[in-house]
């Protein structure tokens, strides 16, 4: 396998982007046994050093000075450039966890798969929330829902401006649809609302997959409060999550686990820390050489599914556009 250590041992890793979200990443790296922390990435030199100050790293003016110094790499920058910058993470001979989604087309997310498979580098994308399904158990299940449908909405907040709130919010659900009911996606139906810039601030989408499983998921950075729910209909009962409210309903003959509650052993409840369970995955799995929980292909899937949905809100809206001229 690519990559190099220390004489320590330690698993060098560095993050890219100094914001909110690479700040979690340099402290899940920083906090784990066996990894070093040794850079930090971001236009802004200020914060990059700021955060390379907190946890005793460098600063680094690009990915490619990486090479050779650092072993695992996350990439938390805006979405527009998680491509550009996981292909020359790859091609500097690390392991990459990008942030979702893996892109902003298909073909990209193609290539950075084929760049890691060539070089025996591991690719894991964000899609965190299905270590919290699989906490509930609800991933081992044989059966497949019926219907399903998730809301994930909260109040504008100014981040993930440059995509959709497809790309943004919604893929998180699409890669848990996807995990529970794998059937293809057979129909899309989708209306949205742009305010506050040029992307989707709002959508409410409709799919039927191929086994007549019918999906709704709305997704919104401009509603009134946060909500976060998701309800999957089965032919032996009903499963409803309600994440903010942190409480797990099951008819269902299945026997779930709550992943709201800390573990036996004291660590945090999977629901209240999926980034660092999933750093911490992330980093086993490049120890040990085992496959990484979500893929590339993984979020190909979430990827292609979310530019399905956005391509349907335009024919929604052309559709409309078209009746109002009439």
């Amino acid at each position: 396998m690519a990559g190099t250590r220390q004489n320590n041992g330690d698993l060098r890793a560095a993050v890219v982007g100094a914001g909110f979200f690479g700040g979690l990443h340099a402290k899940k790296y920083a906090s784990l046994p066996g990894v070093t922390l040794v850079g930090i990435i971001d236009i802004d030199k200020t914060a990059a050093a700021k955060l390379a100050d907190e946890y005793g790293a460098e600063v680094f003016t690009s990915v490619e000075d990486l090479k050779g110094k650092a072993d695992v790499i996350s990439i938390t920058s805006p979405a527009s450039f998680h491509y550009a910058l996981a292909r020359d993470a790859l091609k500097a001979g690390m392991h990459v966890y990008i942030e979702k989604p893996i892109a902003l087309e298909v073909i990209d997310a193609d290539i950075l798969m084929e760049l890691a498979e060539e070089r025996d580098l591991m690719i894991q994308v964000g899609h965190q929330e299905r270590f919290v399904f699989a906490e509930f158990g609800l991933l081992s299940r044989r059966a497949t829902p019926r219907k399903i449908e998730c809301v994930r909405a909260g109040p504008f907040t100014g981040r993930a401006m440059d995509v959709s709130v497809v790309l943004d919010l919604m893929i998180h659900d699409l890669d848990l649809v996807h995990q529970v009911a794998p059937a293809p996606v057979e129909e899309t139906e989708a209306v949205s609302k742009v305010v506050h810039g040029e992307f989707e601030d709002e959508v409410d989408a409709r799919l039927r997959l191929t086994d007549g499983c019918e999906v709704r998921l709305l997704a919104s950075r401009m509603a009134d409060e946060r909500k976060r729910t998701m309800t999957l209909d089965y032919e032996d009962g009903r499963v409803e999550i309600d994440f903010i409210a942190r409480t797990l309903k099951n008819t269902t003959k299945a026997d779930l686990k709550s992943a709201f509650e800390a573990s036996e052993e004291g660590l945090p409840a999977v629901a209240d820390d999926p980034l660092g369970y999933a750093i911490g995955a992330f980093v086993a799995c490049v120890k040990t050489g085992e496959d990484v929980f979500v893929t590339g292909g993984d979020a190909r899937r979430a990827l292609e599914t979310a530019l399905g949905i956005i391509e349907a809100t335009k024919v929604s809206s052309s559709e409309t556009n078209a009746k109002n001229v009439d």
